[in-house]
This record gives structure tokens, C-alpha cells and sequence, in this order.
């Protein structure tokens, strides 16, 4: 069997289906039988009608004695209403909304049923429990699949239940189980004690008991972190071979830029710079991580780096994922190196210019087929840009260095079309303001060159932060209207955009376009509003950027478009509706969107929901101002998934649990670390060298 034919080449699988099943990620046959359960409802043991219970769930077998359809047409709603009996005894059963059950069931059927059984004034009664017939002389325990055995509950989405969902693997098992490919070398099966993949996906998906579930999903969980690290090791070890312009540190070019800062270097700043400029005196490709709080001083470090490589008479470019990110790079970058009369360019597809050391002061407008020319020439010694650096027009002369900042919005192809732009492989620093829990990251990364920036700045003030009741709210507004009267600014940020017929109306939650309009009319009738959402046009959202930058503007409404933003010094309040929908390293980086200048600074903090997780995540933000301490927190509350691309790894939820696993990620290293010594090419592992691949298309290391 062909795992990698479409989905809809399955019997039952019409364009209907497939159309839904796309929206669950199921393109293949494959997908399909990886499509692994969320949970598990445990039906395995068949109680005796006279022993069932009100207020319990139950799994009961035996006769339909009645059944038939009961509308109300006053409620518009429809019943199916029947008795099934076994030999001790009775029960209603009724089932809502459900109206072709009449038909699919009949009097004196043998089913088995599971449900909770509920009471009314009549009796007890088992509440709308999913059925399964039995056929003729059938033992109840024998090929059931809905119901008499553990049960497991797939993610689902409208029309595609998990009923249905196990009737199509199953079918699939069962006709092409035996057929199907293990992957995994046999010698790492036996040593580590794990079952083969075809019996593995009947037990994931049809367990006798809750612990072959989890030995099955032990294995998935082990081949998933297998997989990871193959590539990730095995991207090391090509990175190793390649040879990198060697950048000897020059300490006293070192200590006169540090002399020419208007602030001192924190330790960590000091640490991370020095183990960047000690990694390019190596002769092969650095491939470092500079991790940092939001605030916390990368910019200042990667500009080190930078100074050393172009006083070799190396390039630097710096990519950044948005033009106004870009352009703030730019000026940031500008003014620190240009007392070191290096020519800074600017190169975004909608802005070109370029600083000169003979005009340190001023940038100089250029059209971009002068620019690209000056950089094909080395006249620009270092290139601060989008996506626009990423083309085939654009050529170095002798590229040494490349930064980027927020890379996780580069994908692999983009950072490779810079890498292959010259005959030596240049350096490749990246920067994030999203921590990664030291846990996951010694999981994920391993010996991979971490640098964490945890100090901030001295005298960078605290930005207070606290979580709002909503009878507290007229307060909060007053102290927006206080700081803007002393000339300052706010942002405001709501989940949505605006409501959609999806949205239950009875939902309290707020909207960017509702909340604009409401505060522009009903609270700050006499301030300056603007909105910013992901639907809005580029070149509308730039502008409402940069106006709210150039004090245009008094408030921004916005969605999470601000997470990665544009640096506002004056803005002093951030205003966060809804903040429960968010993850704590989201609001993590919302907060950092202000306290970036010398005035104190405020974060509010408004949920509507009763959730308990939430108002922890919330809690735990009010109590720190670490991002990497929050990190930790979300890592326990959350689970590892929304960290380091779990989620665009395709990884199972429970496979995402086990990243945090030390001993199973341990042994998953060793066994790949195993089968590299052995082959780094994987041409003796056909299967292996497939995977590797496949993960190549959707991963980039930082």
C-alpha cells in the first residue's frame, strides 16, 4: 500500500470528506493513520442493566425492545426514545436531535451502548450514548469498535466526527496493516524495548487496555524525538565540514566601541558578545542563538559582531521580518557603527537609502539598481533588509556574517538562498525575543550554541503590570487619559478582528473593530484613535505605524500584529482585552511593546473567563518581568507544544509532552547519534534519509 496516496483514494473518502479532512491536516493514507487519538474513554467493561446508576457513565449490552421518533414542534426539537433490556433487567434510553436513529435501529436488535445515565420524573434514562449493533451470535467483546472496549476521541472538526474517524482507520488496518513499512532500524526496536510500527498503529488507535495505549504512544513519542534529532545532528555535522571566513577578534576595536556607548554592557551582553566574536575566529560556520528579553540589549551585541566582521573587510547582512523592523534596525544600527565609518544600506522593496561615513548623520536616497550595484562592489559594508535581501538580484561580494532577527518568520529556503551567495559559508547569527525554557531548549538544541541575554538594561523601570477586575475598567481608562494628557501613548489589544457568524453572541469578547469604534465614541471621544489588523493592507498598516510613531496618533487599537513591533519610547500603556486568549509569551512580548524609554510604564490585564489556567498564566505575569522565568511557567502550564516550532514539526500532542522527557530524549539522541557514526549520509537507511529530508522542507535550526 501507497501511505503517500491522496485521502481520497480511500472508499467513504468523497470530495466532501476531503475537503474536511484537509482542514485536520489529512492530505494522505499516511496522515490518516497518524492522525493519533487526543484522548481515550474507557467502555471496556459491560455493566448489567440492574447494576447502572444515575450520574455515571455506562457501557451496557443487550435487546431493543421499543423505539420511535417524538417531535415537539414547539421547541423544534426531536426525540428517539427506546428500551433495551438484558437479562437482569431494563432501561430507557433517548437520544436527541438525532432523528435517523429510528431508522437505523429497530425492535429486537442486539446493540451495545455507552453514555451517561441521567434521571428524569419519569426514571432514569442513558442520555444520548453512542451505539454500535451486534451481529447474530456475536460475543459482545468481539470486534466492537464504538463501544465495549477502550474507546479513543480524535481531534474533530464540523462533519467529521470520531466515530467516523475510527471506522475509516480501522478499515484501513485491517485491509493493509500487514502491508505497511517500519521505519526504524530493527536493532533500535530491540534495544530500546519498542514495539513494530504496523502493531504500534493498532494499538495507539485500538487498544485492549490504557497501557498498551501508552506503550504504543511511547514509541511514536521515542520515533518523533528520533527523527528531530537525526536531522538536527546530522545538520550539525554537514555545518562542521564547510569551511568560514575566519574573523580574528581585534580586542581594541572591542573596547573602543563599548567606550563609545552612552550605557554600560550588562554581563550577559559582555558574555554573549564575547562567545559570538570567539565562534567567528573559527574556520567553520557559526550558527549561534542569541536569546533575550524583550529590551534586553541583542541589537547592541549583534552590532559587535557585525563591526568585527566588516573591519576584516567582510559583509554583513541583517535581515528583519517586517520594513518598519528593518528600517529601526537600520537607524539603531547606524547610529552605533557609524563613528567607525562603515557604509550601512537599507534595502526593503519599498525603501532604499544608504549612510555614508563621509555624511554619518543623514541617509542618502539611491535607487535600488545603485544600491545593488554598490553591494556587488563592497561599497555597502553591511545590509539591514526584508525578505528584498533574499532574491537573485541581490549579490554580495564577500559575505560574512548574517543576522536575523526573529528568524522563526525565515523560512529554511529563504536562510539557505543567503547562504549559498558565497564560496565560503558565512556566519549565521539569530535573534529572538521569545525565550525558550532552558529544559526544551537543552531538548531541542542540545550542544547547539545558546546566548542568553537575561539582565536588562540599568535603569530600565519595572513596567507595572496587573490584572484588571471589570469594575476596576473606568479606572484604567482614566489612567490612559492621565499619561496621554502628559503627552504619552496606548496601545489597546483585542483577540479578533471583528465578529463572524461563528462567534456565539452571548461571547464576551472583544473585537478590534467593535472596540475602535466603541472608544472613539463612547470613552476617548476627544483623543486620536487608529486601528492595526492582519486584514489590512500592507502599505495601510505601515502607515498606521509609522503616524502612531510620529505621535499621529494618541491610541492604537490593535491585534497581535504588534507582537513583534516597531520600538515606541513614548508609549507608556499597554491595554491587553481578553488576555486569557493569549499565551504568557505572547503577553510577554505585548508588555515589551512599551517601557522602552525613560517614563514608567503600565501593562492591564483584562479577562472575562472563569478558566483557572488562564488566571494563573495571568498571575504569574503580574509577578515577573522575566521572560525566561514565564517561559518555565508556560512550559508547566501549557506543555512544550506552542514552544520552538513543535506545532509545525506535525508533532502528536503526546509526542510534544515527551520533549520535556530527559531520559527518552536522551535515549532517542544516542540512538541517533548511534546511527550517524555508522552512516552520516543515510544512504544505507533509505526510510531514515526520506524523513530527514522531509523535516529539511519543514524546519530551519536556529
Amino acid at each position: 500500500m501507497n501511505l503517500s496516496a491522496p485521502i481520497s483514494s480511500i472508499p467513504r473518502v468523497g470530495p466532501a470528506y476531503e475537503k474536511k479532512l484537509h482542514k485536520l491536516g489529512i492530505h494522505t493514507i499516511r496522515d490518516m493513520l497518524f492522525h493519533f487519538p487526543r484522548t481515550y474513554e474507557d467502555w471496556s467493561v459491560i455493566t448489567p442493566i440492574e447494576n447502572v446508576t444515575e450520574g455515571k457513565s455506562w457501557c451496557v449490552c443487550g435487546e431493543i425492545l421499543e423505539i420511535k421518533q417524538i417531535r415537539t414542534y414547539k421547541k423544534g426539537m426531536s426525540f428517539v426514545n427506546a428500551v433495551l433490556q438484558d437479562t437482569t433487567g431494563a432501561i430507557k434510553v433517548r437520544w436527541f436531535n438525532q432523528p435517523y436513529l429510528a431508522d437505523t435501529l429497530k425492535n429486537q436488535d442486539k446493540v451495545c451502548l455507552a453514555g451517561k445515565v441521567m434521571r428524569d420524573k419519569e426514571g432514569i434514562y442513558l442520555a444520548s450514548p453512542a451505539f454500535e449493533k451486534l451481529k447474530e451470535g456475536e460475543s459482545p467483546f468481539e470486534h466492537l469498535t464504538h463501544t465495549g472496549r477502550i474507546i479513543p476521541i480524535y481531534p474533530e472538526t464540523t462533519g467529521v466526527s470520531s466515530r467516523w474517524i475510527r471506522s475509516i482507520i480501522k478499515m484501513i488496518l485491517a485491509k493493509h496493516g500487514k502491508d505497511i513499512q517500519e521505519i526504524l532500524p530493527p536493532r533500535i526496536l530491540q534495544e530500546r524495548g519498542l514495539s513494530p510500527l504496523a502493531p504500534s498503529l493498532w494499538s495507539i488507535h485500538f487498544p485492549t487496555s490504557l497501557q498498551e495505549a501508552k506503550h504504543a504512544e511511547k514509541r511514536f513519542a521515542f520515533e518523533e524525538l528520533f527523527y528531530i534529532l537525526l536531522f538536527i545532528l546530522s545538520e550539525r555535522k554537514k555545518i562542521a565540514r564547510v569551511k568560514a571566513p575566519v574573523i580574528p577578534l581585534d580586542t581594541d576595536l572591542m573596547q573602543r566601541f563599548t567606550k563609545k556607548l552612552k550605557f554600560q554592557l550588562t554581563d550577559d551582553q559582555k558574555k554573549s558578545a564575547w562567545s559570538i566574536l570567539k565562534d567567528m575566529e573559527k574556520p567553520r560556520p557559526m550558527n549561534r542563538l542569541l536569546q533575550g528579553d524583550v529590551g534586553s540589549g541583542k541589537t547592541v551585541v549583534s552590532a559587535m559582531a557585525a563591526l568585527s566582521a566588516v573591519k576584516q573587510g567582510y559583509q554583513v547582512a541583517l535581515l528583519a521580518p517586517t520594513e518598519i523592523l528593518a528600517q529601526q534596525h537600520f537607524k539603531t544600527i547606524a547610529e552605533l557603527l557609524t563613528p567607525f565609518k562603515i557604509t550601512i544600506g537599507l534595502l526593503t522593496g519599498k525603501s532604499d537609502r544608504f549612510i555614508s561615513p563621509k555624511l554619518p548623520h543623514d541617509y542618502i536616497e539611491i535607487s535600488q539598481k545603485k544600491l545593488l550595484e554598490r553591494i556587488q562592489a563592497n561599497e555597502i559594508e553591511m545590509l539591514v533588509g526584508t525578505h528584498s535581501l533574499i532574491t537573485d538580484k541581490v549579490k554580495f561580494d564577500n559575505l560574512a556574517l548574517v543576522i536575523v532577527d526573529e528568524q522563526h518568520r525565515f523560512g529554511i529556503k529563504q536562510r539557505a538562498a543567503l547562504l549559498k551567495r558565497s564560496t565560503l559559508i558565512p556566519h549565521l547569527l539569530s535573534m529572538t525575543a521569545t525565550p525558550i525554557p532552558r529544559t526544551l531548549a537543552m531538548t531541542i538544541y542540545g550542544d547547539l550554541d545558546l546566548s542568553l541575554i537575561a539582565q536588562m538594561p540599568k535603569g530600565r523601570k519595572q513596567i507595572i503590570t496587573k490584572v484588571i477586575a471589570p469594575e476596576d475598567r473606568p479606572k484604567a481608562y482614566k489612567t490612559i487619559e492621565q499619561e496621554i494628557e502628559k503627552g504619552r501613548q496606548a496601545f489597546v489589544i483585542c483577540p479578533r478582528i471583528e465578529r463572524t457568524e461563528k462567534t456565539p453572541p452571548q461571547l464576551e469578547i472583544k473585537t478590534v473593530k467593535e472596540e475602535h469604534e466603541r472608544l472613539s465614541r463612547e470613552v476617548f471621544p476627544d483623543l486620536r484613535l487608529a486601528m492595526l489588523h492582519g486584514k489590512m493592507p500592507a502599505k495601510e498598516k505601515e502607515l498606521a505605524m509609522r503616524k502612531f510613531k510620529a505621535g499621529k496618533f494618541d491610541i492604537l487599537v490593535s491585534t497581535s500584529v504588534v507582537e513583534v513591533g516597531v520600538d515606541i519610547p513614548n508609549a507608556t500603556i499597554m491595554f491587553i482585552e481578553g488576555a486569557d486568549r493569549f499565551g504568557l509569551a505572547q503577553l510577554h512580548q505585548f508588555r515589551g511593546r512599551v517601557g522602552r524609554g525613560k517614563h514608567q510604564s503600565y501593562c492591564f490585564l483584562f479577562s472575562e473567563s472563569a478558566n483557572r489556567t488562564g488566571i494563573k498564566r495571568l498571575r504569574a505575569l503580574e509577578k515577573s518581568a522575566s521572560g525566561f522565568e514565564l517561559a518555565e511557567t508556560d512550559l508547566k502550564l501549557r506543555g512544550p507544544g506552542d514552544f520552538a516550532g513543535a506545532k509545525q514539526w506535525g508533532m502528536p500532542d503526546f509526542a510534544m509532552q515527551q520533549l520535556t522527557n530527559l531520559q527518552l530524549v536522551q535515549e532517542a539522541r544516542e540512538a541517533a547519534k548511534q546511527i550517524l557514526e555508522e552512516d552520516i549520509t543515510l544512504r544505507t537507511y533509505p526510510a531514515l534519509q526520506a524523513k530527514t529530508q522531509e523535516l529539511r522542507a519543514k524546519l530551519h535550526l536556529e
